[in-house]
């Protein structure tokens, strides 16, 4: 028996478990190299699904959030099942994930995050004597795991099998048509320039920000409601710039001003470059407060210049998304079946890359020129030849979003020469987990369902 495809759907998010008592609801997670977990008493008619991040605590990990870790998260799910009425003897497990998704280098291979994951589920399940009646783990694709709420059906899709829709014949675009595209873009707002460039020079005068905002209603609208949103994530209700000042600071209010600045300029839709809707803005969002994050651990870059990076360096696809939409499932099968490099598909598609129309883009809007440079190669960031530090930041920061924020774009990142990038900000490959556990949950919990259409 399948579920009937109008019950709603709880997507569990990466960090966290969500549990179901006999009810007509799906919970599903979406899985790239993390690993998903169901248990279910059907007896009791009770289940649930967790998701890990992370095989283990580490040095920097936030222990309020357990759920990311496999060896204490899953020992944890068990007894809220057990508490809900589930008896440990009757219940039946089903893993998947862990996959090596996009390209693959020894370095993927040599950490096996999913697999160590995986291990640490199985040793858990066997010493609880808990039998695993289906299990579909590594393998070089994500995967999607749900449990039906009421038949207690585990069903584990991967992800290759979820086709996007229309067709695969399309043109590329005429010559000029993507120069015209690039001229009629509205000009960034003054603002959003005005604070860019302050924080590149980190000078800025915050009451004049402030009073520019509240003459802009608009504006002022779209900085409260990022305020009050789940990227944010405060308790109190902010109904005000002023509120907003006082429970954020300034840097942060500043970063929310520029982000509320340009998000009119992504495309809402769920064709294109993005695999939801608002999808270009969310991915913008998080690579952003990611970047931001990266560049306080390595002290290599200012937060604020990374955090205006990583919402700023996808910038090209802007122009090119409304020529990807007739053309994304043929660029969807050449990035996630073919293994085509991305930049490589744009190319071979439209005859330019989105890093290229960034650039130009960026250009026109007069961006200070580490910011150009780093829009033009942040996916080759060895050809960066004004801030490489910084570029090399916003290519950690895509990569760690590809493969643990599943279901926002396109966007497959290679890792073939991740070390030698690694290296260029100061680290090593085996701080790779430290910087998975620096991903904010928020940005996990914000994280939308992949591509189903």
């Amino acid at each position: 028996m399948t579920a009937d495809s109008n019950w709603p759907r709880q997507h569990v998010a990466a960090g966290s478990y969500a549990i179901s008592r006999a009810d007509d609801l799906i919970l599903e997670a979406y899985l790239g190299s993390c690993v998903g977990v169901t248990l279910c008493d059907p007896e009791a008619e009770v289940g649930g699904l967790v998701h890990f991040l992370l095989p283990k605590p580490t040095e920097f990990t936030d222990l309020s959030l357990p759920e990311r870790y496999a060896s204490i998260g899953l020992p944890l799910f068990i007894q809220a099942l057990c508490a809900e009425g589930a008896q440990k003897e009757r219940l039946l497990a089903c893993i998947a994930g862990g996959g090596l998704v996009g390209a693959v280098s020894d370095l993927d291979l040599d950490l096996d995050i999913g697999g160590r994951t995986t291990e640490v589920i199985q040793t858990i399940l066997y010493q609880e004597k808990i039998p695993v009646f289906e299990s579909e783990t590594g393998g070089y694709f994500a995967y999607k795991l749900s449990l039906n709420g009421r038949t207690w059906e585990s069903v584990i899709m991967p992800m290759r099998h979820l086709e996007r829709s229309g067709s695969s014949d399309s043109e590329a675009p005429a010559p000029g048509e993507i120069d015209r595209a690039i001229e009629r873009v509205r000009p960034i707002p003054q603002i959003a320039l005005k604070i860019i460039r302050m924080l590149d020079n980190e000078q800025y005068d915050m009451q004049d920000i402030a009073g520019e905002v509240n003459q802009d209603q608009i504006l002022s609208a779209q900085v409260i409601k990022l305020c009050n949103s789940a990227f944010i994530g405060l308790r109190t209700k902010v109904d005000s710039i002023d509120r907003a000042l006082f429970l954020l600071g300034e840097k942060i209010l500043l970063h929310l001003i520029v982000s509320a600045s340009i998000e009119r300029f992504f495309p809402q839709s769920s064709r294109g470059y993005s695999l939801c809707k608002g999808g270009l803005f969310h991915h913008a969002l998080s690579s952003a407060t990611v970047a931001g994050e990266l560049a306080r651990f390595t002290r290599r870059v200012p937060p604020d210049i990374a955090y205006t990076a990583g919402l700023l360096h996808d910038i090209g696809m802007v122009v090119l998304d409304q020529f990807m939409a007739p053309a994304d499932p043929l660029f969807y099968r050449r990035i996630h079946e073919d293994g085509v490099e991305f930049c490589e598909a744009e190319r071979e598609q439209l005859g330019l890359d989105h890093t290229e129309a960034g650039r130009r883009l960026a250009e026109q809007w007069a961006f200070p020129e580490n910011l150009v440079d780093m829009i033009m190669h942040h996916h080759r960031p060895e050809e960066s030849t004004v801030n490489p530090e910084l570029t090399n930041l916003i290519c950690l920061t895509d990569w760690l979003l590809s493969r643990f924020q599943m279901g926002m774009t396109l966007e497959n990142m290679n890792t073939e020469v991740l070390a030698s990038r690694l290296e260029k900000i100061g680290l090593t490959p085996d701080q790779l987990p430290i910087l998975i556990d620096l991903i904010p949950q928020k940005l996990l919990e914000a994280s939308l369902p992949g591509p189903v259409k």
